[in-house]
C-alpha cells in the first residue's frame, strides 16, 4: 500500500454568469481510499458533488458570478495496487467481455479507432497477446511522437497526433487508445495526479482490460505507473476533463503536485510487469 499527498489550485477570471463542474477529487474505489481531503472555493459559493455515469467519478458543480474565482483542493490517498505474478496473457473474446466494458472497444471523439484497424494489424497484429501486445503498442506510440506542449489543441484527435508526430500526455494516451481498440483490446483514458511528473500537471494515462481486469499504461513514460493517483476514467478526454464550463472565464494559474509520502527519494519513473488500482 502507498500513499501519496496531492494538491490542485484552479484560479479564474470569470467574465460572465458561468456553469463550471470540475474532475479535481481523487477518486474513491476498492483499490484507493481517500484518507483525508480539503476543498476550498474562494468566494465561498454553494458546490455539489455528483457521481458522472458511467465512469462513477466525482463532479463538482457550482455557478460563479462575474469576478475571480479559486477552487484548492489537497487529499491523502492510500492506494493498494494490484501487481499479479506474472503479466496477463491474455485478451478476452468479445463474448466474455462484460457488459459495461464493451463501450471501451468503439470509436470515440478523439479516439478514432475504426480508421486506424490496418495500421494496428500490420504493426502488432503477429505481437504475443495481452500485456506484452498493449506494451508494443506503448513503445511505438513513444518511438513516434514527440512530447511538444502546445503542438495539438482541445480539438486535436488521435488522428491529428499521428499525423503530426507530436502532442502532450494526453495525446500518446489517444493514439494507444485508439491502436488497442483497433486491435480489439477495450481500453479507456485515465486522468489523475502523478508523481515524478515534470512538469507537473494532471496527467492522461490508460487502462486495458486484460483477462478480467484494468491495468494502467503510460505511453509518455513520464510518470510512474505505481504512482498514478486515479480521478476519472471515460472513453477519452472529453469524459475526464479537469474543468467544463458552459460561459466565460479565463484560466489564470494552474498548479498541480503529487508526492509519494512513502518514498524519501523521488527516483525515476518505474514501470511495474503490471499493475492495476481499479
Amino acid at each position: 500500500m502507498s500513499r501519496f499527498k496531492v494538491h490542485c489550485e484552479l484560479r479564474y477570471t470569470v467574465t460572465t454568469p458561468t456553469s463550471f463542474s470540475f474532475a479535481v477529487l481523487a477518486a474513491r474505489n476498492a483499490r484507493q481510499q481517500v484518507i483525508e481531503e480539503q476543498l476550498v472555493i474562494t468566494p465561498e459559493r454553494a458546490a455539489t458533488r455528483a457521481p458522472l455515469e458511467p465512469s462513477g467519478h466525482d463532479l463538482v458543480r457550482l455557478v460563479a458570478e462575474p469576478g475571480p474565482l479559486s477552487l484548492s483542493y489537497d487529499a491523502t490517498v492510500e492506494v493498494a495496487a494490484f501487481v499479479p505474478g506474472s503479466a496477463p496473457t491474455v485478451e478476452s473474446p468479445y463474448e466474455d467481455l462484460p457488459t459495461d466494458v464493451l463501450l471501451y472497444l468503439n470509436p470515440s471523439r478523439y479516439c478514432q479507432s475504426d480508421l486506424l484497424s490496418r495500421l494496428a494489424s500490420k504493426s502488432f497484429g503477429d505481437v504475443a497477446p495481452g500485456f506484452e501486445r498493449v506494451t508494443a503498442v506503448c513503445d511505438w506510440v513513444y518511438d513516434h511522437l514527440e512530447y511538444v506542449p502546445g503542438s495539438t489543441d482541445a480539438s486535436s484527435t488521435a488522428i491529428d497526433v499521428l499525423v503530426a508526430g507530436a502532442g502532450v500526455c494526453r495525446d500518446y494516451a489517444h493514439l494507444s487508445i485508439s491502436l488497442c481498440r483497433a486491435l480489439g483490446i477495450p481500453v479507456r483514458y485515465g486522468s489523475g495526479y502523478a508523481v515524478t511528473l515534470d512538469p507537473p500537471d494532471f496527467h492522461g494515462f490508460f487502462e486495458a482490460y486484460l483477462g478480467d481486469a484494468w491495468y494502467l499504461f503510460d505511453a509518455t513514460r513520464m510518470s510512474r505507473t505505481d504512482g498514478l493517483v486515479r480521478i476519472a476514467t471515460g472513453r477519452d478526454a472529453a469524459d475526464a476533463s479537469f474543468a467544463a464550463m458552459v460561459g466565460a472565464a479565463t484560466l489564470d494559474l494552474l498548479e498541480v503536485s503529487a508526492i509519494d509520502l512513502d518514498s524519501t527519494e523521488p527516483g525515476a519513473p518505474q514501470f511495474p510487469t503490471a499493475i492495476s488500482t481499479a
